[in-house]
């Protein structure tokens, strides 16, 4: 995940910890978004200022030194002094993936949903694309624990797209599959996409 936790390796903690040690100030690394335990992040873009000498090339090649081989920085560059990587963010788009053969090869079962069992393809599509536009996710939000809370409270989001793509899998034999659901919007609750799928 990406959120500093306690006691526990995270994203956000790790960049943090690096950050530190080449400024030697503790300046918090902001992300574009968040990212739940167990959700693989690419092209997530992250930002933190500082009056540094060090140039985006360098700061890129001494966190790709420092941080765990699980955790790369692919690009920095220097931006603008009101940039925020979350509140400058356009959209984000989610991926997540069904495997659709009968074993999970296991270079894959780590980022695959495995689904071998009889599902409607084009059914799945259709609906999918129902969640564009502008709905209330209100019923995918957490509790508050207060029923009069849950009530009251409206969650409205922006789907710009939602579609399922058929894709062979390039790591299983015998013609498996993967079903790919994207969702593109602006902002998304905790565990929504998931919910979606």
């Amino acid at each position: 995940g990406w959120q500093i936790q306690p006691g526990q390796l995270t994203i956000q903690g790790a960049l943090t910890d690096v950050v530190e040690k080449l400024t030697q100030c503790r300046l918090m690394v902001q992300g574009a978004g968040r990212t739940d335990a167990g959700v693989h992040a690419r092209g997530q873009v992250a930002n933190f200022k500082t009056h540094s000498s060090l140039s985006a090339g360098e700061f890129q090649r001494a966190f790709n030194a420092l941080l765990p081989p699980s955790i790369r920085v692919v690009a920095a560059e220097d931006a603008a002094a009101d940039f925020h990587s979350r509140w400058s963010a356009l959209a984000k788009v989610y991926r997540y993936r069904i495997f659709r053969g009968r074993v999970v090869p296991p270079f894959l079962w780590r980022y695959v949903q495995h689904d071998p069992f009889p599902l409607d393809f084009d059914a799945m599509s259709e609906a999918a694309r129902k969640f564009e536009g502008e709905h209330d996710f209100t019923s995918f939000a957490a509790s508050t624990g207060s029923e009069e809370d849950d009530r009251e409270r409206t969650v409205v989001r922006v789907i710009y797209r939602s579609e399922f793509t058929r894709v062979p899998s390039e790591e299983a034999p015998g013609g498996a599959e993967e079903w790919v659901y994207a969702v593109r919007g602006k902002s998304f609750l905790r565990y929504m996409v998931r919910k979606m799928v």
